[in-house]
């Protein structure tokens, strides 16, 4: 109680896009960004189905490669990262059109987009060198 009034608790909250939660894990944060991810995803396939391959690299890393929060995901069960992972892969193969059988390393290679662990680490690397005022390469000269 403060000031004669009563404060209302909840578990779980949106700050700044980010979900954070009484449990101090990343897991709903990841839950959204999953999400998010496959929303995208539909939204472009659905728009760009016939456009060639490079047209959909740079609109897959333009639009759904955007995860601005990642730098702040410390936090989260192997669970959670393994559905973010298949997500990840999921909507690669929806989008550029491959079977779900296909090899995903084939794939990353004539695509030419990386696997999920090395976007992570990418996002971070930028986001945190960025925050420090670091300038380091674009991203496609990674």
């Amino acid at each position: 109680m403060v000031r004669k009034q009563h404060l209302e608790f909840t578990t779980e909250f949106k700050y700044l896009g980010h979900m954070i939660n009484n449990t101090q894990l990343d897991d709903a944060d990841i839950n959204r960004e999953i999400k998010n991810l496959f929303y995208r995803c539909n939204v472009l396939t659905r728009r760009f189905y016939s456009s060639s391959v490079s047209v959909k690299r740079v609109l897959f890393k333009s639009f759904c490669l955007c995860m601005y929060d990642v730098a702040l995901w410390t936090n989260f069960t192997v669970k959670s990262y393994k559905r973010m992972k298949a997500c990840y892969m999921k909507c690669l193969k929806i989008f550029f059109g491959y079977s779900r059988s296909y090899s995903v390393t084939t794939m990353l290679s004539e695509i030419d987009i990386p696997d999920l662990a090395l976007q992570l680490i990418i996002l971070n690397v930028f986001l945190n060198n960025s925050l420090c005022g670091v300038v380091i390469l674009s991203y496609d000269s990674l």
